[in-house]
């Protein structure tokens, strides 16, 4: 594959993001890490910019940044946090700053390379979800920006097909990073329990996630658009409870 395709990767220094952009690194792609920190990690092909994605105006300066420096073929938003509150304990700052996240930042970017996508008739975007998205205790703000994700998915896919830009959602389940760690210990009873709960009877890992996403990036795939890819070892038809 040539280097001509270039593919941003929110949240791209650690965890399922920087899992994402080593697959496409091997698949030959030009790869923008965007995060608050660069990757711990080199390669010739990658690239980093920073920016805190919860701050509105350093998501707007970092997606000028990248559309000035790159002629940007892929977008893929994966940058996210969890924040888990019971419904008592949700703060309207937590629901605001994971819109700006989840949501605002997205769109911020997408208008940025939008352009450059519609000159070249080509683009593919893929924004990263949740199982989560179909209900999960605790996940009021999470759940509720994550299923945002899916409805505006499908509305630009609709709205971007005839320009040979096609937009599509992975949503993981439960995945073994740092931040499933934050809330599930590692190699904790709990963690143990919700591994028992899932059909194929493991948690996920961040590799299972990129796969997904590669699927959806890859050019040749100009006939699917606005769709969910549930990458949740069946959990997303049956019943998880973490």
């Amino acid at each position: 594959m040539e280097s001509r395709n270039v593919a941003i990767v929110t949240g791209g220094s650690t965890g399922i993001g920087a899992e994402i952009c080593r697959n496409l690194l091997e698949s030959g792609y030009e790869v923008v890490s965007m995060a608050r920190r660069d990757p711990d990690w080199q390669h010739p092909r990658l690239h980093s910019i920073q920016a805190d994605l919860l701050d509105p105006e350093a998501t707007a300066a970092a997606a000028a940044e990248a559309a000035r420096r790159f002629e940007v073929t892929h977008l893929i938003h994966n940058a996210g946090v969890i924040w888990p509150n019971l419904l008592a304990d949700v703060k309207l700052e937590e629901l605001h700053g994971l819109t700006q996240l989840h949501l605002g930042a997205c769109i911020t970017l997408a208008q940025a390379v939008l352009p450059g996508m519609r000159e070249r008739q080509f683009g593919r975007i893929v924004l990263l979800s949740s199982r989560g998205a179909l209900g999960l205790q605790t996940r009021t703000a999470y759940s509720a920006t994550k299923a945002g994700m899916i409805g505006m998915a499908r509305t630009w896919a609709l709205e971007l097909a005839p320009e040979g830009i096609t937009v599509n959602v992975v949503a993981p389940g439960p995945i073994k990073t740092d931040m499933f760690h934050e809330v599930v210990p590692d190699g904790s009873e709990r963690e143990a329990r919700i591994a028992a709960g899932i059909p194929v009877g493991r948690v996920g890992r961040a590799d299972d996630v990129a796969r997904a996403v590669a699927f959806f990036s890859d050019p040749a795939n100009t006939f699917v658009t606005g769709q969910v890819l549930y990458v949740c070892g069946g959990a997303s038809v049956g019943t998880l409870v973490i």
